[in-house]
């Protein structure tokens, strides 16, 4: 892997909007970030959904992260959204909520300041579970077109068969988080029979052409790891432009240890290396 120089993130003018979006089944509460000088419409829109495991979490979860990423890049505008949680009511409602989402972005670029021409969807953990799942239903159901997709440490894998998640009980320190992994999964999909549903777990999915470009980032200790870079290499093998990189180790025991891992000023240059490789790439349109 390419060293990544690292460099203070200066946090310009940040401002932010808290306002509601429609889900798909009414109203979400959800937060606009932009920075710099006000000015025209930003050409690209990132939508943003949080972590928690699909059972908890809200937009707090990543606002210190979400505000260095408009700071590096003033040209784009993040709207980062809720989204129903298992507890209230598990899959599908939250991958619904986030494809409508999208929809409601798209057809309400006004209130964005977002031209419409560079639509993303992006996520930590869970939150990237559903930014994988968006890029599916996106191609699925005829849009809204996608420029790209942001998975963060993503959790993909319902079984939690991989070797990084396996090791995970023989560190006395990290055994809760299979515990912790494990009983998020069985609120989010408390019928065994979805687990290989390609909307609840897209590794398992055997259709992953015609997907938007993608950048995976995971993390060398996280249990995740390997779950996220076998989804690279499927999405690479199906012909989809994918950026894999794997981020120095972070103190997952930590509250809030994997947003902190995201905000370090590599992952940020990584994502905007890869938006800005999108610059040149036009859109489909769906």
């Amino acid at each position: 892997m390419n060293a990544i120089v690292q460099q203070p993130v200066e946090e310009l003018n940040v401002k932010t909007r808290d306002l509601e979006v429609g889900g798909a089944h009414g109203p979400l509460a959800a937060r606009l970030y932009a920075a710099g000088a006000p000015g025209p419409r930003r050409d690209t829109l990132v939508v943003f959904f949080h972590a928690g495991g699909f059972v908890g979490g809200d937009l707090e979860e990543a606002d210190g992260f979400l505000r260095a990423l408009v700071s590096c890049n003033p040209g784009h505008v993040v709207l980062a959204s809720n989204y129903t949680l298992a507890t209230v009511s598990p899959f599908p409602a939250a991958v619904e909520d986030a494809h409508a989402v999208l929809q409601w972005a798209k057809k309400n670029k006004t209130k964005l300041n977002w031209s419409g021409k560079k639509l993303l969807s992006a996520g930590i953990e869970a939150g990237a579970n559903l930014a994988a799942v968006c890029a599916l239903m996106a191609r699925d159901r005829g849009g809204p077109a996608l420029a790209g997709q942001i998975l963060i440490m993503p959790m993909l894998d319902p079984g939690l068969t991989t070797c990084s998640m396996r090791e995970m009980p023989t560190c006395p320190d990290k055994a809760s988080v299979v515990d912790t992994c494990a009983a998020a999964y069985r609120g989010y999909l408390p019928n065994a029979a979805d687990r290989t549903h390609p909307y609840a777990s897209p590794l398992q999915s055997s259709r992953l052409k015609n997907l938007p470009p993608a950048l995976i980032l995971s993390a060398e200790d996280d249990p995740l790891r390997d779950e996220a870079e076998q989804y690279g290499a499927k999405l690479i093998s199906c012909g989809i432009k994918t950026t894999v990189r794997r981020l120095p180790p972070s103190r997952l025991e930590e509250p809030g240890a994997r947003n902190e891992c995201a905000c370090k000023v590599f992952a940020l240059s990584e994502i905007a290396g890869f938006m800005a490789s999108l610059d040149g790439m036009e859109t489909p349109s769906a």
